[in-house]
């Protein structure tokens, strides 16, 4: 907000009644302020306003701060119609876990529209040590899908991938434990390789093609992607940095079938590709590393399966049963969400503190209660 200097006042007496408040004679009253029509850049409009029942969306906001949330915002049409901030500042960057798959899965889609890699290639043409050897056949797809059939176990994705120096190395090393496109586990190591396939297609590290491609044409002003301590590797399993309402932003990149204000980022044949329908017959759930709502066979991060990668107690059913089959999210550990609608032209972004203690959390189905319960 400007100041205004006192010292360039006509009169002193002006700068008294300026001070008490008081308006001298024959000075019109300042004009009050005009409402305030963008916050971080977003246009807003009332909840009302956008069909939204404004007490449904108060109350769950009031569960999502109680689930230890520090974000939590709903954008509908393209507007802003609320958003909450709890003990974090709204442009504050935060850790948002596996929702960093999504915006990898992104990533490949600009370099398949650029025409630097395609979908159904074989991830040994960007990563050389797999030639010749069982993991020969594995393609993008199979990494977008995970169901590469990579090694997988809870010791390697939870601790020595992360706790790696150089985190892509590590996964590029590990062996093939299933044939590709037998078995379906959520595994970190495989969607790391997509770090090397990126650098590799698109000569440029992930998160400065992150930031060029991707960041900057959405205005996603407040994110960013890490590197590992080798300071060579990009994390793409996890690692983002960002707010609620550049979450939204990217949310709304979906919404727009891959372009946002006239500018094409994706082709809409790739976000049909990655939420439109499930990617793999092991997990009706999931797209190209994005969590979906159709119903089938369901899958989680950390199932427990047999020597053949299968689900020891197989589940069948929806993540969020009462809301539209074509709703989708992008995930995170301890309750980060990103949840689009399609038919209700609606984003749900909510952050917070992991909860590690083994609890159900905040997840998919309690983000699509803004669609079944606040949208009229």
């Amino acid at each position: 907000m400007r100041s205004f200097r006192t010292a360039a006042l006509a009169t002193p007496l002006l700068s008294a009644l300026l001070v008490l408040g008081a308006t001298p004679a024959g000075t019109a009253p300042a004009p009050a302020p005009p409402p305030r029509t963008t916050i971080d850049g977003w246009p807003t409009a009332s909840p009302a306003a956008l069909g939204l029942r404004p007490a449904r969306l108060d109350a769950l906001a009031t569960e999502a701060r109680q689930a230890d949330s520090t974000c939590y915002a709903v954008v509908r049409k393209g507007r802003l119609a609320r958003d909450w901030n709890w003990g974090t500042r709204r442009t504050t960057p935060r850790e948002v876990f596996s929702i960093t798959k999504s915006v990898t899965s992104a990533l490949v889609g600009i370099a398949v529209r650029d025409g630097s890699l395609r979908l159904d290639d074989r991830v040994a043409r960007y990563v050389p040590q797999w030639r010749g050897t069982p993991s020969a056949a594995v393609t993008v797809r199979h990494l977008l899908s995970n169901d590469s059939g990579r090694f997988w176990s809870f010791d390697s994705d939870y601790g020595t991938l992360v706790q790696a120096r150089n985190r892509t190395a590590y996964a590029v090393g590990l062996t093939q434990q299933h044939a590709p496109g037998s078995a379906w586990a959520y595994n970190n190591a495989a969607i790391q390789v997509l770090d090397a396939v990126l650098r590799r297609a698109t000569g440029m590290p992930v998160d400065r093609f992150a930031a060029r491609r991707l960041f900057a044409p959405l205005g996603m002003t407040h994110t960013r992607m890490v590197r590992d301590a080798s300071g060579r590797s990009t994390t793409v399993f996890f690692g983002l940095q960002t707010t609620c309402l550049d979450l939204a932003r990217f949310g709304t990149l979906y919404l727009g079938r891959g372009a946002v204000d006239g500018k094409r980022i994706v082709t809409r044949d790739w976000v049909r590709k990655s939420v439109g329908s499930s990617s793999t017959v092991h997990n009706a759930a999931y797209g190209f590393l994005w969590w979906l709502n159709r119903p089938g066979p369901l899958r989680g991060a950390t199932d427990a399966v047999d020597a053949d990668g299968q689900p020891l107690t197989p589940v069948s059913g929806q993540l969020a049963p009462g809301a539209p089959s074509s709703t989708y999210a992008a995930i995170g550990l301890g309750g980060q969400v990103l949840l689009v609608d399609p038919r209700s032209r609606t984003v749900v972004v909510r952050l917070g503190r992991p909860d590690l203690s083994g609890g159900a959390g905040y997840g998919f189905a309690d983000a699509a209660r803004v669609v079944t319960e606040a949208v009229r």
